[in-house]
This record gives structure tokens, C-alpha cells and sequence, in this order.
């Protein structure tokens, strides 16, 4: 056999492996060219958008390469990538729908929208300001991810009618929005940390029936 032909011959992975381990960029570009397909399918079946289906391949791999001295050598390489793309794309999971959850408890979009004039003078107030907190918030967003928040939370637009409207993929427009309301979370936190303690209002809280 010659050596052109021995040279030409694919690496095993556990030769790849060990040349990653020794520092081999060239080794770590082979492993993630022959399984990146694989663990982007993986990762789209849980996220259903190409473009987190991307991030969070990306995440998945540098996840690997940290986790490759960990391998065992009696164990299939690919199957060992596959279940890690799979325990990682469900903890992606529950972090996203703890999240969402949190948003929904801290972020109420109904309060964006007018006042009612039936409320108490001091609940109006309160209301006031915390529109305008949530308008500063939103301010703070990028264009991109406001406007997708703005189309579907107050003027309460379809995905297909946003995607329309914006000449985006719906997917995108989706990921927009979720990460434009989680953003929004974020903002709103910062702005409610910065807030000083008001005193409490003994008239206001006479009249709402709130003890001391």
C-alpha cells in the first residue's frame, strides 16, 4: 500500500479524539464537518427555527469538546454525541419554558395598554408609572426585537400577518418575539431595581382596605 493512499485513509475517532486532546484544531474541524448535520437535526426537532436550531448546535459542540476526555473508547462516538445533543436540547428546554414562565409572571402586556378612568386616583398613578417604565423598557430593545414585541403584544397582530408585514419567515418572526419578551424582562428588572422605595400612602391604602 502506498503512502499517498495510507495518508488518504479517514481518521479513526478515537485518533481524532486523541488529536483534539493534544490540541489539534484540524482534528476538532473533521469531528464537528462529519456530525454537525446530525446534531442540528437533533436540535431542530426540539426548537423548530433554523436559526436557534444553529445556536444551539453551536452550544451543543462546545459542549462535546469539553466533554471529550470524558469518552469512553468502548462506546460509539456517535451514539455518545447523539445522547449528548439530546440531554443538552432538553435542558435548553426547561430553561426556555422556565423563562417564558417567569416572563409571564413579571411582564403583564395589559398593562402597556390605556388606563381604565374607573381606578382610584392613586392606582392610576401607579399605573402610569409602570406604563411608563414598560415604555422605557421597550425603548431599550433593539429595533428588530421592539418592533416584533409592539406588532404582536399591543396591536395584537397574527405571526402570519407580522411575517407579512415585516417580509420575515414566520419562524423568525417567533424567535423574535420570545426573545424580544424576554429581553423586555430583563429591561423591566433593571428599571425596577433602579426605583427608589416609595412610602406607602396612608390615605391610598385607607381607602383600598390595606392595613398597615
Amino acid at each position: 500500500m502506498s503512502a499517498d493512499s495510507t495518508a488518504a485513509r479517514p481518521a479513526t475517532p478515537d485518533t481524532l479524539i486523541e488529536q483534539c486532546l493534544s490540541g489539534d484544531q484540524a482534528a476538532w474541524d473533521v469531528i464537528v464537518r462529519q456530525n454537525w448535520r446530525k446534531v442540528f437535526n437533533v436540535a431542530y426537532k426540539f426548537v423548530g427555527r433554523h436559526d436557534e436550531a444553529e445556536d444551539l448546535t453551536q452550544d451543543i459542540f462546545l459542549k462535546i469538546f469539553k466533554a471529550l476526555k470524558t469518552f469512553d473508547r468502548r462506546a460509539n462516538f456517535q451514539t455518545w454525541i447523539i445522547s449528548i445533543s439530546r440531554n443538552l436540547c432538553i435542558d435548553h428546554y426547561r430553561s426556555v419554558r422556565k423563562e417564558r414562565q417567569t416572563i409571564a409572571r413579571e411582564v403583564d402586556t395589559g398593562d402597556l395598554q390605556p388606563a381604565s378612568t374607573e381606578r382610584s386616583p392613586h392606582a392610576l398613578a401607579e399605573h402610569q408609572d409602570l406604563r411608563a417604565m414598560l415604555r422605557q423598557a421597550l425603548e431599550a430593545l433593539p429595533v428588530t426585537l421592539r418592533t416584533a414585541v409592539v406588532l404582536r403584544d399591543l396591536q395584537e397582530l397574527s405571526y402570519q400577518e407580522i411575517a407579512e408585514r415585516l417580509n420575515l419567515p414566520e419562524g423568525t418572526v417567533k424567535s423574535r418575539i420570545n426573545r424580544g419578551r424576554i429581553e423586555l424582562a430583563h429591561q423591566l428588572k433593571r428599571l425596577q431595581d433602579k426605583q427608589p422605595v416609595q412610602p406607602r400612602r396612608r390615605g391610598g391604602a385607607r381607602r383600598s382596605g390595606v392595613t398597615e
